[in-house]
């Protein structure tokens, strides 16, 4: 991707919500490298996908040359955003912050390019200019510049004024804190660019208008569309809660799941905003979807590309490979590895050797059946079957093999799986 015609970019994909002058903001981006910022409070030791919208904008920004700042809320996490909130949150203490900031780093690091260059990519702690900042002097250098009235105005301040929580000063304050980063980001690191979600408009103007007030300066905004489902609920969570872009808390097995399951009405819209290919391959890609959108070609696509990105290779080749499996597939042929994402995802028991001949007080124990009696009606019926292959009546479970002489996948009727576990 060139510099060239990066906003209209922005624009097709639908990443434009607000932005300061358009034009202005276009002829400036294709004139030379800019300074680009997008902020995250590290709440978890993990981002999530509601993050990676501003990152992957950030990887957009670099991928044309420009320089991208993440941002860490190491000290505006002490507070928390009142945007889009309809009640305070809990604080946390510096400690867990900076151990958050610092597990986060790696994460980033598959995001974006940090190695020396033009273009490298720089992580940035607002703690690192805040903390030591004292509350006169903070009220002195940056509290003058902007009005009660400009801060009553934002709608984040008017929503929760109006809401039954109200809205502390702490985190009235929280839009000077805010805006006070973009401007020791534009004077010490010519960052003249913030983006952020929709809810972050209020934020984002208060910043510029602080460096135009304190440095004589101009600078840009813009947002894109707050993420949302056509089913009304919150884009990034499952049943199981928000999903992380840690392996530890959201499986790459499920993180890959998350992206394929998505409705067809909304990979129409987040395909373009997720993916890092030309508009004119998602057109395309689009269009096969639509002739036949049984086959989830968009979501597919989709979830490799993120998967790959977000977890590496290997784990989204075992990632697809255990989906195929799970989903019907063969698994003699299948790898360790995605065995062990299987392995990971159902439920398993672990057994012996002898174990294995005693072919219905097993299914019982691991639960696949009721009760002995159960489990041979199922065999009879040919219910069950291990490693892909129907368990006939007198047969054992190892007479379908034991794959990687560690596993045995069983399964009852076409969704309920086991993985028995050689000790």
């Amino acid at each position: 991707m060139t510099s060239s015609g990066l906003f209209s970019d922005l624009s097709a994909r639908g990443l434009i919500h607000d932005s300061t002058d358009a034009s202005a903001l276009s002829t400036r981006l294709d004139a030379s490298p800019i300074g680009v910022y997008v902020g995250f409070d590290p709440t978890a030791d993990s981002l999530h996908v509601g993050h990676l919208l501003g990152q992957l904008t950030l990887r957009r920004f670099q991928l044309a040359g420009h320089r991208p700042f993440p941002l860490a809320g190491g000290a505006t996490g002490m507070i928390g955003d009142p945007s889009g909130k309809s009640e305070e949150r809990n604080l946390l203490d510096r400690e867990t912050l900076e151990h958050n900031v610092s597990q986060i780093k790696n994460q980033l690091s598959r995001l974006l390019d940090f190695s020396p260059g033009a273009s490298a990519a720089t992580l940035v702690n607002n703690a690192d200019w805040t903390a030591g900042i004292s509350a006169l002097d903070f009220l002195r250098d940056v509290g003058k510049y902007i009005t009660v009235n400009q801060m009553m105005a934002k709608e984040s301040v008017k929503n929760r004024l109006n809401s039954e929580n109200g809205l502390s000063y702490t985190e009235f304050s929280y839009m000077l804190l805010q805006a006070n980063d973009f401007r020791h980001l534009c004077a010490n690191h010519e960052v003249e660019l913030q983006m952020g979600g929709s809810d972050q408009w209020g934020n984002i103007t208060a910043g510029i208008d602080l460096i135009r007030k304190s440095l004589s300066r101009s600078a840009f905004g813009a947002t894109w569309p707050l993420v949302t489902k056509s089913d009304g609920t919150k884009f990034g969570k499952t049943a199981d809660g928000a999903v992380w872009l840690d392996a530890q808390r959201t499986s790459p097995y499920q993180f890959r799941q998350f992206w394929v399951q998505m409705a067809d009405a909304d990979v129409v819209k987040y395909l373009p905003q997720f993916s890092l290919a030309s508009m004119t391959e998602i057109s395309s890609l689009l269009e096969t979807h639509l002739s036949d959108p049984g086959k989830r070609i968009a979501q597919r696509t989709l979830a490799t590309e993120l998967t790959v990105l977000v977890h590496g290779a290997d784990a989204s080749r075992d990632a697809e490979a255990a989906a195929e499996i799970l989903f019907g597939g063969d698994p003699n042929g299948a790898t360790r590895e995605a065995l062990q994402a299987i392995a990971a995802e159902v439920a398993n028991t672990v057994v012996t050797r002898e174990d294995l001949d005693d072919v219905f007080g097993l299914l019982a124990r691991c639960g696949i059946a009721s009760s002995t009696s159960d489990a041979r009606r199922s065999v009879e019926q040919g219910g069950i079957t291990v490693n892909g292959q129907t368990l006939e009546k007198g047969q054992t479970l190892a007479s379908k093999g034991i794959l990687h002489d560690r596993w045995i996948l069983v399964r009852k009727g076409k969704t309920t799986y086991h993985v028995l576990t050689l000790a």
